[in-house]
């Protein structure tokens, strides 16, 4: 289990880099457009640039919201129950998340090939870049629900959500 162990810290650290460095693109991009409102007007671009930055912080950050728990959950009855019911719950929600992902990941990739006849009008990338967004984000929820099914198959955690520095 050490090279799943080693294999989700790289993919959680490699999350946390695309999430920050989204951020951080976003947080330069805003900044752009309120300098430039005050001097006049701000580049057209950058609203544009937002956008696909929020995107994919949402696209890194869904994963590792699953894998902490930070994403919405309704827990207060399932945890409750008696026995290994909780446990098989949450075994239950991960096989649910990984089918409905990997479902849907044709679908995204159909979507994403469709933005190569297209480009933004402001920044002139291809649309693909902005639709992959969507594949990526189902290939990363898939991928940390799959993860916890494997986990919990194995014994080596409950299906808990893990503490921010366990991550």
């Amino acid at each position: 289990m050490q090279i799943v162990d080693r294999l989700t810290r790289v993919i959680v650290w490699l999350c946390r880099i695309g999430a920050g460095l989204a951020f951080a693109l976003l947080m330069a991009a805003v900044l752009i457009q309120v300098v430039g409102r005050t001097a006049g007007s701000s580049p057209v671009w950058t609203e544009e640039l937002t956008r696909f930055a929020l995107l994919y912080l949402v696209a890194f950050g869904a994963g590792l919201s699953f894998r902490s728990g930070d994403m919405v959950n309704v827990d207060v009855i399932s945890e409750t129950l008696p026995g290994n019911l909780p446990w098989a719950l949450r075994l239950v929600s991960a096989i649910a998340t990984v089918g409905l992902c990997i479902y849907l990941l044709s679908s995204g990739w159909k979507f994403m090939t469709i933005g190569k006849m297209q480009t933004s009008p402001a920044l002139g990338l291809p649309m693909n870049f902005a639709h992959f967004i969507v594949w990526l984000m189902l290939a990363l929820l898939a991928l940390f629900a799959g993860l916890r099914i494997l986990g919990m198959l194995t014994r080596t955690e409950d299906g808990l959500p893990t503490k921010a520095e366990e991550l």
